[in-house]
């Protein structure tokens, strides 16, 4: 079992990678294996609507010039996603959207059926509004929503620094074990034990 968690933040080792990692070290704790891709900080295309993926059926974007397919490339080994974004003017960042929409058109086939969940990553605010426009998306594909014991969110601004929202990271792990038993119960393992919970840490940010 795989979970393909991908980094939508233009800095590869920010605060949403922090996030991701904490999900990936939870996952292996569970058995499941997992891979962080990064989007990285290059000019990425937005989907232009022509079609063409559909023409073709073979599961890939007509623009071959950025990430989108070789991230499509790793859908068919994968069993559950979780894709992370900072928050930039209440939304996620452009280039992952942008992705993101060329994914489901083009291989939408190896998203359904299969749990994800998304991770959102603010200064102060917007990240509720974020969160909820990367669902979307999700939703429309039959893809079962993982969540958490809070809604999938992390406060931190400089590098590293969300890992000292110990609530934020617990609700990664949270979200976590809930993916890992999403995953097992659609592969058919019967009746898998409830995920086990961490006694709730809850942090406050007036000090």
């Amino acid at each position: 079992m795989k979970v393909l968690l991908i980094n939508g933040s233009p800095r590869k080792n920010g605060n949403t990678f922090t996030a991701l990692s904490e999900i990936a070290q939870t996952l292996q704790t569970e058995g499941i294996d997992s891979e962080i891709v990064w989007i990285g900080n290059k000019p990425l295309r937005g989907c232009i609507a022509c079609g063409t993926c559909k023409k073709q059926g073979n599961g890939r974007c007509i623009f071959d010039d950025d990430v989108c397919n070789a991230i499509s490339a790793k859908f068919a080994e994968s069993d559950g996603f979780v894709f992370g974004s900072p928050v930039y003017y209440g939304q996620p960042n452009g280039a992952l959207l942008a992705i993101m929409q060329r994914l489901c058109f083009s291989n939408g086939a190896n998203m359904q059926n299969k749990p994800a969940g998304v991770v959102t990553i603010c200064r102060r605010g917007g990240a509720t509004a974020a969160f909820e426009a990367l669902q979307m998306p999700l939703q429309m594909m039959n893809m079962p929503i993982a969540t958490s014991q809070y809604w999938n969110i992390a406060y931190g601004r400089e590098e590293g620094q969300v890992a000292r929202d110990t609530e934020g990271m617990q609700t990664m792990r949270t979200l976590a074990h809930n993916l890992a038993w999403m995953i097992r119960g659609l592969r058919g393992e019967h009746a898998p034990e409830l995920p086990a919970r961490e006694e709730w840490q809850p942090m406050h940010f007036i000090r």
